[in-house]
């Protein structure tokens, strides 16, 4: 069974990866609900059922973390951490990605079942 976490800004995330370093990982980064419980991000809200009805698909004992890259304000910084961190690099939010390795998808690929499916299953 696959270990689900949901943790908010980049200090959680380095907490649960380090927590889990070992395991197989994988993290969707998101903007973080707003006051409404929805993320400020469209294509993060069209992703994110999509995503979460394919948990089923990751590897056994796997880990899958979904992190909240804060507001709005914070995201569009070009110099926040999320952007600047040497093993992430992210441009965009909804960024998917196996930990470790390359593969990852970005914005509107995270909301096709196929490929968020292949990047799960994929050895």
């Amino acid at each position: 069974m696959s270990k689900i976490i949901n943790v908010q800004g980049y200090d959680a995330y380095k907490t649960a990866v380090k927590e889990n370093s070992g395991k197989t990982m994988f993290a969707l980064f998101t903007g973080s609900p707003g006051e409404d419980g929805k993320s400020w991000c469209p294509d993060c809200v069209t992703a994110d059922p999509v995503v979460q009805s394919s948990l089923s698909k990751l590897p056994a004992d796997s880990v899958y973390i979904h992190c909240g890259v804060g507001d709005r304000t914070f995201w569009k910084d070009q110099s926040n951490v999320f952007r600047t961190d040497k093993d992430l690099r992210l441009k965009s939010v909804p960024t998917l990605m196996k930990i470790g390795q390359p593969n990852r998808l970005e914005e509107e690929q995270c909301a096709k079942p196929d490929l968020v499916e292949m990047l799960f299953s994929d050895e």
